[in-house]
């Protein structure tokens, strides 16, 4: 009697903190079954391992997508302060009379500078080495303004810029020639001087009087800046400029503003932004991202679906114990909140875990990368990488919405085995117990 009476007991208060949903009591067996008695140290495992795949998975995620923006954002930057966002440029003929078309210009609103540029293919060569570069003749004042260059002075000055023997180059070259400021270097073009025999190659000294250094391996090797009145001079092109580079305030709207530059600069020109002549480029990253966040994303599918798995496996040798609380008067919805709570708090962990984890290689990713090359002695080709460093940069909306994704797919992954769970027959479970 005192036995039959104690059970209703425990029943009545079974009701009684299961009547709310999420319940302490339901709480409580959720956590229970998060640590398996001895016997079931294999669930244990899955459940780790599974909450191992989801942190992989969203680390991957936050890291791939934060170094191709970094990459992305870094490409533009640089893009965009090395190069004119609208080129001009006169076919046909010689582009002559260019200080009347960049005056007109420059009086479009939302126009920062116009740039007049020599541009030219030559060979450098110096007393241990030769290489092939693109020569950008540019005027001092105009110069200045290319802060990603006049910024990135790692040796030298542009004070002496307009000295007629002054050559400003990128670090990778010097390092190639061999060389330092102060030093001497040739330069070569076959635009040299004609002859009855034909057009012979020219050769003149010139002296380094900078080294700048922008952190992307073309520029670094190949980019020489010489002043506009000296490159016009050594490629024979008096009075005469490749292209009118214009710099606008909103390079990213440019296109607001393209018609007034075309019309400015009169029928005879043609133009170009900066996203026409890089539309491939940027189409091709675009893509690329696409594509990994496809890929990578399957990696956090999976693992969610690994709860599934170790949640089954779960309920399979907690059907003893669900037919108990089911006769000491635990609801259906009980025991389908408690299974799913348990698969839950893995998928939250998994997330908090490949959060800090995802945020910590972002914010570290330099340094890791240069100690993976020292620990395995392997090192990326710079043509290859063609940043000189690797950037990442973290977006908030997609680093939330890879948290949120993360969430909801581990929350899916609970439902079958709970509903399983709170399906069980509890007559039929306790038959042969």
């Amino acid at each position: 009697m005192n036995e039959t009476a104690s059970v209703q007991q425990v029943k009545k208060n079974t009701k009684a903190t299961t009547t709310m949903p999420f319940s302490s009591f339901e709480r409580m067996i959720s956590f229970r079954y998060l640590r398996p008695p001895k016997g079931e140290g294999f669930i244990s495992v899955i459940a780790i391992l599974t909450l191992l795949g989801i942190a992989l998975g969203v680390t991957a995620l936050i890291v791939v997508l934060g170094v191709m923006n970094g990459f992305r954002d870094t490409l533009y930057k640089n893009i965009l302060d090395m190069n004119g966002h609208v080129v001009i440029q006169q076919f046909g003929k010689p582009f002559t009379g260019f200080d009347g078309v960049a005056n007109n210009i420059k009086t479009v609103p939302g126009v920062k500078a116009v740039i007049p540029v020599i541009d030219g293919q030559v060979m450098v060569t110096s007393k241990y080495q030769e290489y092939f570069g693109n020569v950008r003749g540019i005027r001092a004042e105009d110069l200045n303004k290319l802060a990603t260059v006049s910024s990135n002075l790692v040796s030298g000055t542009l004070d002496n810029f307009k000295d007629s023997n002054g050559i400003i180059i990128g670090s990778r070259l010097a390092n190639v020639l061999g060389v330092r400021v102060g030093d001497r270097i040739n330069v070569v073009t076959l635009r040299g001087a004609k002859t009855p025999f034909g057009t012979t190659p020219r050769v003149k000294p010139y002296r380094v009087s900078a080294i700048f250094e922008v952190g992307i391996y073309e520029y670094d090797l190949k980019v020489l800046f010489m002043p506009l009145d000296q490159a016009q001079k050594f490629f024979s092109k008096k009075n005469q400029v490749s292209a009118l580079e214009v710099m606008v305030n909103k390079p990213k709207q440019v296109e607001l503003i393209e018609q007034d530059i075309a019309k400015a600069a009169g029928n005879d020109t043609n133009l170009s932004t900066w996203k026409q002549r890089n539309a491939k480029l940027f189409s091709v990253l675009a893509v690329e991202r696409n594509l990994m966040f496809i890929i990578v994303s399957l990696v956090v599918f999976v693992a969610a679906l690994n709860i599934i798995s170790s949640m089954v496996m779960l309920v399979k040798v907690k059907t003893k114990d669900i037919a108990v609380l089911r006769t000491m008067g635990a609801t259906r919805g009980a025991i389908m909140r408690i299974f799913m709570t348990t698969g839950s708090f893995i998928g939250v962990c998994g997330t908090v875990l490949g959060l800090l984890l995802g945020v910590s290689i972002c914010l570290n990713i330099d340094a890791i990368q240069s100690f993976i090359g020292w620990a395995t002695g392997v090192r990326i080709n710079p043509e290859i990488q063609i940043l000189s460093k690797l950037p990442a940069k973290m977006d908030s909306v997609e680093t939330t919405v890879i948290v949120i994704v993360a969430l909801i797919l581990s929350f899916l992954a609970t439902i079958y085995p709970a509903w399983r769970a709170a399906s069980l027959d509890p007559v039929e479970a306790l038959r042969y117990e």
